[in-house]
């Protein structure tokens, strides 16, 4: 029996396909190759699964601890290059430089919390007149006619009506002695309010003490962490080397994201402020402000901001073209920012997938509200940072870059 020698595929003559002989196949006979799937490779999937399950819930129960940690790290991040250039050039100690670093921002926080306290609380107060304003302004009709919707509904309730006064004459008479139950709402109580309000206040305190501690420790222990964590991978230089290289990508990459934060935050505070000044909104310096600091929570600061303008801006021009205005300032400066400024400033810090980064920053606010928010995206560059360079986690490292 001769064969033909092996080597590359030659085209197929179609008159070799026609003398091929073809068996008719039926499609509920079973299949004659079945792919099997590893035991153990089932097993391994499953555990995986667990166990990120596992994580997720403790993440989740045990929030108030990590958000916490989580915050102290980035602050850290964000700045530790200004406790290094200080200790390195200018030979400041790490403790002092760190400390009055630390207070330096809370004290200038402060102070401007302070001085725009009474612009803020004007508009605040101003917010629920705002609200009924816009609410008569929606149930006003100038016309007269009713609407087809307005018809039906004027139907419908005729009918009911009817069936009830049918119902009333068939039904048997009431039975004596039964008693009318009436549940009321609890009435406002002062003192509550007051007690919930200052359990609030005290927990969002004591929170910032432990991140400003947690952050003065961290930054005054300089690259002890660092070596450390190289000292215990393990004692191959290999393990070491990676490691190192994971831990400069997330420091780089944290510290980039957190400059283009700061960068577009500041822009788009100032350019809110300028335009709303312009259209003659009051308060603009306070919303100015507003719209840099809630730029940081992705997908919801700029909504938020845009739709408590257009309100207030209705309140004070009692025209909805004005409110229109100042809503289509905010969405065009939002517009800008979002397609044209981020996406390029991101790409030249990072190389992430924007589904994936959409998904897990949603997946971070579910779990631990708007601190996920804020904390999803660098958590993620850290969790690529590491899937990269383990072989078993790069297909998630993958999944989420570009």
């Amino acid at each position: 029996m001769s064969s033909e020698p092996s080597g590359p595929l030659r085209p197929t003559d179609p008159a070799e396909i026609e003398d091929i002989p073809r068996t008719p196949v039926d499609p509920k006979a079973p299949p004659h190759v079945l792919l099997h799937l590893p035991v153990a490779n089932a097993r391994s999937a499953a555990l995986g699964v667990l166990m990120v399950l596992a994580v997720l819930a403790v993440l989740r129960l045990a929030s108030g601890f990590f958000i916490p940690l989580m915050l102290g790290l980035v602050f850290t991040y964000a700045l530790s290059p200004v406790v290094d250039w200080l200790h390195r050039r200018v030979h400041v100690p790490r403790a002092l430089s760190a400390a009055v670093l630390i207070l330096g921002i809370l004290g200038s926080t402060g102070a401007a919390v302070y001085s725009l306290s009474d612009d803020a609380n004007d508009l605040i107060t101003s917010l629920p007149d705002a609200a009924r304003k816009l609410r008569d302004a929606l149930n006003r009709n100038p016309k007269k006619t009713d609407t087809a919707l307005e018809t039906v509904q004027k139907a419908a309730a005729e009918l009911q009506k009817a069936a009830d006064e049918a119902g009333g004459r068939n039904a048997a008479p009431p039975t004596r002695g039964v008693a009318r139950v009436v549940v009321e709402k609890p009435k406002f109580d002062l003192r509550e309010y007051l007690w919930s309000g200052t359990l609030g206040i005290a927990t969002l305190l004591g929170q910032t003490v432990v991140v400003m501690f947690l952050t003065y420790f961290l930054l005054i222990s300089g690259d002890t962490f660092r070596r450390k964590l190289v000292k215990i991978v393990g004692p191959g230089l290999a393990e070491k080397r990676l490691t190192v290289q994971a831990l400069d990508e997330i420091n780089a990459q944290v510290q980039r994201y957190l400059i283009v934060q700061l960068a577009t935050s500041v822009g788009v505070g100032l350019v809110t402020g300028i335009a709303f000044a312009a259209l003659g909104l009051k308060h603009a310096t306070v919303w100015g402000i507003a719209a840099g600091v809630l730029n940081l929570v992705p997908y919801v600061g700029n909504l938020a901001v845009t739709a408590a303008a257009a309100l207030v801006a209705f309140l004070q021009f009692g025209e909805v073209r004005m409110a229109l205005m100042v809503a289509g300032s905010s969405v065009a400066i939002d517009t800008i920012k979002g397609y044209l400024i981020v996406p390029w400033a991101t790409s030249r810090t990072s190389s992430m997938n924007p589904v994936a980064v959409f998904v897990g920053v949603l997946a971070w606010g579910w779990m631990w509200g708007i601190w996920g928010l804020l904390l999803g995206l660098p958590i993620l560059m850290g969790v690529k940072a590491v899937c990269d360079r383990i072989d078993h986690l790069k297909p998630i490292g993958e999944l989420l870059g570009t």
